[in-house]
């Protein structure tokens, strides 16, 4: 016989894209992400020398653009699986995650423990850090104000996709 709900056991499931017919919204339905086809890339060029982030070095004279930099290719590994997602509240500042940021989010990544997840709990999506440890599995927030979330038997559980990247203004 079929387990009933109440014995059913959370997964966690990852890998290949997945579309909005899986039991859940699309987020990235109001992502801004370009449709299929669309190429929308932005090239700019990279200056041909590094700055330094400690103690200032000496410059040339001037700052030669040389190589074309194209942000995808640095950002954006798997392509067809990538999703851009834009933060909503504070659970996760202590990790450098902050209200508005936009996440670069990869489907294609198996989830493990320790990385930042976007994960779907009883059809709510959230951003956290996912915990498993000894046959438990939590999403922890990286902000002291909020508590985990245990995942317990009768709730349902999907991880939607590893963060790669977090953008945000300085």
């Amino acid at each position: 016989m079929g387990e009933s709900s109440s014995q059913r056991k959370p997964t966690i499931n990852g890998g290949a894209p997945r579309g909005p017919s899986q039991g859940f919204n699309d987020p990235t339905a109001s992502c801004g992400r370009p449709s299929r086809g669309e190429d929308t890339r932005q090239h700019s060029n990279l200056v041909g020398q590094q700055v330094a982030a400690g103690f200032p070095s000496p410059a040339d004279d001037y700052l030669k653009a040389e190589t074309p930099l194209d942000l995808n290719e640095h950002l954006i590994k798997h392509p067809a699986a990538t999703f851009f997602v834009r933060v909503r509240g504070d659970s996760m500042t202590g990790c450098g995650i902050f209200p508005d940021d936009i996440l670069i989010v990869d489907r294609s990544l198996e989830p493990a423990h320790r990385k930042v997840v976007i994960a779907v709990v009883n059809g709510e999506l959230t951003v956290k850090r996912l915990h498993q440890a000894g046959g438990k599995v939590m999403l922890m927030p990286e902000n002291a104000g909020y508590q985990p979330i245990v995942i317990e038997d009768e709730m349902e559980l999907e991880i939607w996709g590893v963060v790669t990247c977090v953008i945000h203004p300085v």
